[in-house]
């Protein structure tokens, strides 16, 4: 008998395929980025919204 042993290159594939690490890392990333563009699109409206009002009352006050 060998004193070692020989792994089948399917193996490593299939050991590869199962590790979802990667995945898991994509998916956190996409969420992260949908929660980004979420909180931009709010804050963007709020400013444009306090713009406005700030206008007015500068206005009103001259």
């Amino acid at each position: 008998m060998l004193p070692f042993t020989v792994e089948h290159p399917m193996s490593k594939i299939v050991a590869f395929l199962k590790n979802e690490s990667g995945a898991t890392a994509i998916e956190y990333g996409l969420i992260a980025a949908g929660i980004s563009v979420a909180i931009i699109a709010v804050v963007n409206g709020l400013g444009t919204s306090l713009n406005t009002k700030f206008t007015s009352i500068s206005t009103q006050l001259k």
